[in-house]
């Protein structure tokens, strides 16, 4: 599917409108084709290769985890997040060096700053395929991973747990290896390409809007501010690793000494990569933001980035508050329970359109203290006008972003976990094992929702930062203003119309993501309860399940029902354009099908993370425990939140990413 878009993209820009200054620097329609499409190809490899790299640890790294529990909770946490540690470090190497080799390879071919040719400043927009294949490819990997996995552990859990009794992982199940075949195909292969396209977006849309600030005002030198961003994650693999390695395992003691919290273990790396993280940012912005027309702007920028950096601690803190069953939220929905399977339910959505709350204002004030900064930084234009807000929003969000690696660390903690419980439980191994893992994977759905949160924020950042690169695009390209200051009128019938239908797009995407989950949960429903039927003697050990059979089933569901909301997600944007006001109808579709998609996506991350710790809750012996009335109409609403909070809030977070790199890459036809 990449390569026919990479032809697609071909063809547009072949015969894309060019702009004279574009066509004076000998970067015309051909060449520009090319390196788009060789910046999107490259994309798309890169981000299916962060997503392998993530599957391939956790396959090997699950097993290891699962013995070490027999010795010592604390090793067995070690291991899990090291192994995390290395996955992430991977990815978010892999985007740094992908976009500075691109941008390397550029700068030599294209002759850059050299008599006649491109000015570095214009470099960056010729990267944006980069972001739009990672994006592509992140999509699909999510999708199709969430498809995966929920209709497997939903399949396991309706007929395994509610209608047989039996054990989450118990090797009776017919499903249960599709079940732990699915966390490694969606949590961990779809998020490192989540994360992987994440950091790229915001590393590209960055470097445009630095290049555009320094161009307008005219600083002698802007490589810095272009540059800024890949420092900025550079810095993020040495304090992240740091963070990691300060989480030390012991030998000592046994399976039967008291735990340690696993969560605050996490917390206290977490607290030391955020100081590490602090200190690190002041010193780039000083060494790459100093310019002599505002000798102070890089103090200014500084206190950008620790307001995304405050953010960015915020969205994990209020994320761990509606997930964690240490809390009143999740205590109150697994008291719900207790009442039946509809009052579980109605608690779960409750609490989930409340989550949405918190998030939102603290993006809100994010961005508009960041602007403001910015826009006092002292930077002007040849009008005196201050010019430094965008980029100071820019500065944010690479502040959210500058923990990266340490936060994906704690996401792939979570599935490793949960595989290593699957496979204590189906090698039988003693209940004091079990209860090891079973903590640290009630640990691993509170980090995976954490980290949903925080991609969700830095969605919302990355997404205002490419919203506003396009709006730069497209007044370059077109034959008048789009008005001034590049303002987008919804006052307009049409304009309002696209918002509607940016909306409407979060809406049917999440119901086809949910559907399709819905569909093949009643394939490996059917496929489970005709085994036990037709093999009797599964119950009693004395038939092997044919596992194979659900595992195919999800797999081919999972690529056959991913392509129509996929299909959806590119499509959408190009159905819209004409001349210039349809450049406008993309602008509002893209602003509202943002703003729909970040509090949809909070929404339903945040309460199947909820539900699912509710169940988990009660499993530790409380109200009534394991097979009480209670426990199942927990587990109904797991099941409920299953395609929630893996397969279409994190799927939606990647989709308003996409959509703001697709209109920026094909801007000009909209024209």
């Amino acid at each position: 599917m990449a390569m026919l878009l990479a032809l697609l993209i071909l063809c547009i820009y072949l015969f894309r409108s060019t702009t004279a200054e574009q066509e004076a620097s000998g970067v015309g329609r051909s060449v520009t084709a090319f390196v788009t499409v060789t910046s999107f190809l490259l994309g798309a490899l890169c981000s299916g290769a962060a997503g392998y790299v993530g599957m391939w640890v956790s396959v090997r790294a699950n097993v290891r985890v699962s013995s070490a529990a027999r010795r010592s909770a604390r090793e067995a946490l070690q291991i899990a997040v090291r192994s995390g540690g290395f996955s992430a470090m991977v990815v978010v190497g892999m985007a740094v060096m992908g976009i500075a080799i691109l941008y390397a390879i550029f700068y030599v071919w294209l002759g850059v700053d050299s008599p006649g040719s491109m000015k570095v400043t214009e470099l960056p927009l010729l990267l944006v395929g980069y972001g739009f294949g990672a994006s592509f490819v992140a999509l699909f990997a999510q999708l199709g991973g969430g498809i995966y996995t929920k209709a497997a552990d939903v399949g396991a859990d309706l007929v395994g747990k509610v209608e047989r009794g039996i054990p989450e992982d118990d090797p009776r199940n017919p499903a249960v290896i599709a079940d732990l075949v699915g966390d490694n195909v969606g949590d961990c292969a779809a998020r490192g390409a989540d994360l992987f396209e994440s950091i790229a977006a915001e590393i590209i849309s960055a470097m445009i809007l630095g290049g555009t600030m320094s161009k307008r005002c005219k600083i002698e030198d802007p490589s810095g501010f272009i540059l800024f961003p890949l420092v900025v994650h550079s810095f993020d693999l040495v304090i992240s690793s740091i963070g990691v390695l300060s989480i030390r395992g012991t030998r000592k003691g046994s399976v039967k000494s008291p735990m340690e919290d696993p969560m605050a273990v996490l917390q206290k790396g977490y607290s030391i990569t955020i100081v590490l993280a602090v200190l690190t940012f002041g010193a780039s912005t000083r060494w790459m933001l100093y310019t002599e027309q505002a000798p102070s702007a890089w103090f200014s920028f500084a206190l950008c980035g620790l307001v995304g950096i405050i953010t960015a601690y915020a969205f994990v803190w209020i994320s761990k508050y509606y997930t964690d069953y240490k809390y009143e939220p999740v205590r109150s929905l697994a008291l719900a329970s207790s009442t039946g399977h509809g009052t579980n339910i109605i608690a779960g959505v409750s609490l989930g359109l409340e989550s949405t709350a918190l998030p939102v204002l603290i993006i809100s004030v994010a961005i508009v203290s960041a602007f403001w900064l910015g826009q006092n930084s002292g930077l002007v234009d040849e009008s005196g006008k201050p010019i430094g807000g965008l980029f100071g929003t820019a500065v944010a969000t690479m502040g959210m972003l500058s923990t990266a690696g340490y936060v994906l660390t704690m996401d792939m903690f979570g599935p490793i976990a949960d595989n290593a419980g699957g496979i204590v439980e189906m090698s039988q191994q003693p209940e004091s094992v079990r209860e090891i893992t079973d903590v640290l994977d009630a640990v691993g759905n509170t980090t995976k929702a954490t980290t949903k949160g925080f991609a969700i924020g830095s969605a919302a950042l990355a997404s205002f930062l490419l919203f506003s690169a396009y709006m730069d695009e497209v007044s370059t390209f077109a034959q008048e203003p789009l008005t001034q200051d590049c303002q987008v009128d919804i006052a307009i019938p049409e304009v309002f119309v696209g918002g509607l239908l940016g909306s409407m797009l979060i809406f049917l995407f999440s119901a086809w993501a949910c559907s399709a989950v819905g569909k093949t949960a009643q394939e490996v429903v059917n496929e489970v309860r005709r085994q036990f039927i037709e093999r009797p003697g599964i119950m009693e050990y004395k038939e092997k399940p044919d596992y194979g059979r659900c595992v195919a089933i999800v797999a081919s569901a999972s690529l056959r029902e991913m392509i129509k909301p996929g299909a959806l997600a590119i499509i959408s944007p190009m159905v819209v354009g004409q001349p210039l006001l349809g450049a406008k109808v993309v602008a509002a579709m893209l602003m509202f099908a943002t703003v729909s998609g970040i509090l949809m996506a909070l929404f339903l991350n945040t309460a199947g993370g909820a539900w699912d710790n509710a169940k988990k809750y009660i499993e530790t012996g409380v109200l009534g425990g394991k097979g009480s009335d209670c426990h199942k109409a927990a587990v109904t609403g797991d099941t409920v939140g299953d395609p929630f909070k893996d397969t279409a809030g994190p799927s939606l977070h990647v989709l308003i990413k996409m959509l703001a790199t697709i209109t920026l890459v094909m801007a000009p036809i909209f024209l």
